[in-house]
């Protein structure tokens, strides 16, 4: 069987450094490896309008924001297939007869949808396109023979309903659909890297992001924002640094040779804990180091980023090609599933 991956993201805004931490990065990092045989990055536009029907100028808008920022961290056109999901009108076929092997009770206890739902504060007014999402990203990853699917731990219950659907289906029309595995970011603080408010979610619409194109003066007065330890009133008191989103961001982005460059009175992440939690170590000191390593990583992105601005038309090309075989493969799945349910009338 070949080693296949699928993953996207919804254009609703430029993408953030919880985006970066939680799969960009890995991405980047699956697609030079060479151990896969095809990999797929989808621009999810078609579900991103699943609540935001009223407003696809804002989607149009950021298909380019997504896909420069898919460029700038990395992902080639020459190793990854890049594409817009709403131009591969197999999935929505494949999202329609699977809608068949799903209940709306089980579509309502999935705990991403209902998080969701209750952050978009629908109440009963849930879009019927919301609540079937989870059926659509089935389709998306099982219309490409998805194998993997790296994603943050925010999607764990995604994955499993598409697994789920995917043996229900071959359970009913015979061994069809690849039943994919999941791929969690490698360190815990990638999982769900919380805001900058130390909100549990570093969400666009929560406006408690850093984005990968934001400039070195906004990554710098953000960072100096971020909440820390609010019993932390003085440089001697003790520091507490569970729930504090400094130090849940060094966690995740702290390597030990920024010591060194940035820090270097302290050797690695768990001196500078130790310190900060006997006390004697200001917050203001902590921030300005997390700043320089944000800046180091996200400066080159932004300088690329500012480059393939320049040529937007070559983004769309890019986009347009992968489109185009990304529907192939997805027509490939359809017939196959098309034979298997018996409605192949005419071949």
């Amino acid at each position: 069987m070949k080693k296949i991956i699928l993953t996207g993201d919804r254009p609703t805004g430029p993408l953030h450094i919880g985006h970066y931490v939680g799969s960009l990065k890995r991405r980047v990092e699956l697609q030079n490896s060479g151990e896969f045989d095809e990999i797929y990055i989808m621009i999810a536009d078609a579900q991103a309008l699943t609540d935001n029907m009223k407003n696809p100028e804002k989607i149009r808008e950021n298909i380019v924001e997504v896909a420069l920022d898919y460029l700038a961290c990395g992902l080639s056109p020459d190793k990854s297939v890049l594409f817009i999901q709403s131009q591969i009108p197999e999935l929505c076929e494949m999202t329609f007869y699977y809608l068949n092997l799903v209940t709306v009770a089980r579509l309502e206890l999935n705990p991403t949808v209902k998080s969701e739902i209750q952050m978009r504060q629908f109440e009963k007014n849930i879009p019927a396109g919301f609540l079937t999402y989870p059926v659509s990203q089935a389709a998306d990853i099982t219309a490409f023979d998805a194998t993997l699917v790296p994603v943050g731990e925010d999607q764990s219950p995604m994955i499993e309903q598409t697994r789920e659907i995917a043996k229900r289906f071959n359970h009913i029309y015979g061994d069809t659909l690849v039943e994919p595995k999941i791929l969690l970011p490698d360190r815990n603080a990638c999982m769900r890297l919380p805001g900058l408010d130390g909100k549990a979610k570093m969400s666009k619409s929560l406006g408690n992001c850093i984005y990968l194109s934001d400039s070195s003066d906004d990554i710098k007065k953000k960072v100096m924002s971020m909440y820390t330890d609010p019993t932390h009133l003085r440089v001697e008191d003790e520091g507490h640094i569970e729930g504090n989103t400094v130090f849940t961001y060094l966690d995740a982005f702290c390597e030990d040779r920024y010591f060194e460059e940035f820090l270097p009175e302290y050797a690695n992440l768990d001196e500078l804990k130790a310190h900060y939690q006997r006390g004697g170590l200001g917050d203001v000191k902590i921030k300005k180091f997390l700043n320089n390593i944000l800046q180091d990583i996200l400066n080159p992105i932004r300088e690329r980023r500012i480059e393939l601005a320049k040529d937007i038309p070559s983004v769309y090309e890019i986009l347009k090609k992968g489109s185009i075989t990304a529907r192939e493969k997805a027509s490939q799945t359809l017939s196959r599933m098309r034979k298997a349910m018996g409605i192949n009338y005419f071949y």
